[in-house]
């Protein structure tokens, strides 16, 4: 038989297995956390996600960027307007998933944590 059927068998095992599986007043306790460590917790996520919106605005200057190199580059040659205008797309598509990645983060900062 197996130590732990040996101790079950016995009142005394019966009793300390019993002790064992109920959690003490100390571990209960540590799980608890106070107010003010719950304010602290709440301001730490927002002023997370303030600091994750900036990238919002650094996507919003990069796309005025590109639109203005696009204006430029057509009033220096305006044969490759196409081309140039592909250009821009790209680049206005990169820039403002930044942003949106930027405004992703900010809101799992605030409602998943």
């Amino acid at each position: 038989m197996s130590a732990i059927a040996r101790l079950s068998l016995t009142p005394c095992g019966r009793a300390m297995l019993q002790r064992l599986s109920q959690p003490s007043v100390a571990a209960v306790r540590s799980l608890q956390t106070s107010q003010a460590n719950r304010d602290i917790d709440s301001a730490a996520k927002f002023i997370g996600a303030g600091a994750a919106t900036v990238g919002v605005a650094g996507s919003g200057a990069g796309i005025g960027s590109v639109f203005g190199s696009l204006i430029i580059g057509y009033a220096r040659n305006p044969s490759l307007k196409q081309q140039l205008f592909s250009y821009a797309i790209l680049g206005f598509a990169l820039s403002e998933a930044m942003g949106l990645f930027c405004l992703m983060m900010a809101f799992l900062l605030l409602f998943a944590f």
